[in-house]
C-alpha cells in the first residue's frame, strides 16, 4: 500500500514527500499497527469550491473549483448517520457553507441527533448568501471550528491573503454576539498552524496566547484552540520544495515521531468521505487520493461499520505529520 502511495505524482515529482526511515518501517520498528477503531466520527468533504486560495491549503481548494457534492451523496451520508447512529459528523470542504445543499445537510443531521462540526474558515461569511451564517450556526448548535493562522495581521495575510486577518476578525466578533464562544452551548473552537517550515508550539501555550491577544485586541472570545500540524502535502509540498526546506523539514517530523500519539490519532475512529462518496481513511489520504484498503467498503453507498472498524489504515510518510511532537488531529493534539 505504501508503494502504491508513493508513486502517486504531483507537478512530476512524487505527491507523498520522501523521508529518511519510510513511515511504515518507523511504526513496525516501534512495534505499532495501524489498526482502525469503531467510526465515530463521519468527516465529509462537501467540495473543493473555496472563497479563499489559502497557501498551506491541502485541499487545493479556491474560488475556480467546480468539485462539488451532489444532494444524492449528501442524502446517503445522512442515512449513515442516522441509520449506524455516528456520534459526530465533521463537514468540512473548500468552505463547505458554498455547497448549496450545505444547510440543508446541518439540519437533517440535527434532527438524527448528531454532534455537528462545521469547518469554518470565518471570511466565507462576507459572502453573497451567508451573512446569517452565526444564526443558523446558533439555531441548529453547530459546532464552529475557525481556523486562524494567527492573533496578528502580517501572519495571517501572508497565508490566507490580504484583508483576511480583518475579516475574520468581524466574523469572530459577529459569533460572539450571536453567543459563540459565550454560551457553553454554542461552542466556539479555533485552529492554529504554524506559518512556516516549523512545528506548532505546546498546545496550552499558543491557546492561553491567542485568548489573551484576541481579548485584548478585539473583545474576542472561544472556547478551545487546536494547533495542527502542516502537514507535507499539497500546496504546502510544493512550497516546501520551492523553498528548499522539504529535506529539513520531513528530519524535523521524522525526528519528532512520538509513538504516545499513535493510538490517539483520528484516523483511527474516523472515515472520510469526499465529494464522490468515495471512502478514505483521513482528510490528508483523500487529498493524495489514497483510498481505504482494498477489502474495505469504498464508498459511501457500501458504508459498513463493521467492516471498516476491522480494516488497517494506509499510511505513508506525509503521516509523521500527525505523529510529530504531541501529536495532530482535526481536534488537536493527541498526546
Amino acid at each position: 500500500m505504501a508503494d502504491t502511495a508513493i508513486q502517486i505524482t504531483r507537478n512530476g515529482k512524487p505527491a507523498v514527500p520522501r523521508a529518511a526511515i519510510h513511515f511504515d518501517d518507523r511504526l513496525r520498528a516501534s512495534g505499532l499497527t495501524m489498526a482502525a477503531a469503531a467510526v465515530d466520527t463521519l468527516q465529509v468533504n462537501v467540495g473543493k469550491l473555496c472563497n479563499q486560495a489559502c497557501k498551506h491549503c491541502h485541499v487545493d481548494a479556491s474560488p475556480t473549483r467546480t468539485e462539488i457534492m451532489t444532494r444524492e451523496t449528501i442524502d446517503e451520508c445522512l442515512r449513515v448517520v442516522r441509520d449506524f447512529r455516528i456520534e459526530t459528523l465533521d463537514i468540512t470542504g473548500g468552505a463547505p457553507e458554498l455547497n448549496p445543499h450545505f444547510r440543508r445537510f446541518v439540519a437533517e443531521a440535527r434532527k438524527s441527533g448528531a454532534r455537528v462540526m462545521v469547518r469554518h474558515n470565518l471570511t466565507v461569511a462576507f459572502e453573497d448568501g451567508q451573512r446569517d451564517l452565526p444564526e443558523f450556526f446558533a439555531a441548529n448548535r453547530v459546532e464552529v471550528v475557525c481556523s486562524l493562522p494567527y492573533f496578528l495581521a502580517q501572519q495571517t495575510d501572508a497565508q490566507r491573503g490580504a484583508g483576511v486577518f480583518e475579516k475574520s476578525v468581524e466574523a469572530l466578533k459577529r459569533l460572539n454576539a450571536a453567543g459563540y464562544g459565550r454560551d457553553e452551548s454554542l461552542v466556539l473552537n479555533l485552529v492554529y498552524n504554524p506559518v512556516g517550515a516549523f512545528l506548532p508550539p505546546a498546545q496550552d501555550s499558543i491557546e492561553a496566547d491567542f485568548r489573551r491577544e484576541l481579548a485584548a485586541r478585539h473583545g474576542i472570545s472561544f472556547n478551545n484552540l487546536y494547533t495542527i500540524t502542516n502537514m507535507p502535502v499539497a500546496r504546502f509540498l510544493d512550497w516546501l520544495r520551492r523553498s528548499n526546506n522539504e529535506e529539513s523539514y520531513m528530519t524535523k517530523l521524522v525526528n519528532a515521531f512520538n509513538p504516545a500519539t499513535v493510538e490517539g490519532l483520528m484516523c483511527r475512529r474516523l472515515v472520510s468521505v469526499d465529494w464522490r462518496g468515495r471512502l478514505f481513511d483521513c482528510d490528508f489520504n483523500q487529498m493524495l487520493e489514497i483510498g481505504v484498503e482494498n477489502a474495505s467498503p469504498q464508498t459511501i453507498f457500501d458504508f459498513d461499520p463493521e467492516k471498516l472498524k476491522t480494516r488497517e489504515i494506509v499510511t505513508a510518510n506525509h503521516c509523521y505529520g500527525c505523529t510529530a511532537g504531541t501529536g495532530s488531529s482535526c481536534g488537536g493534539s493527541v498526546a
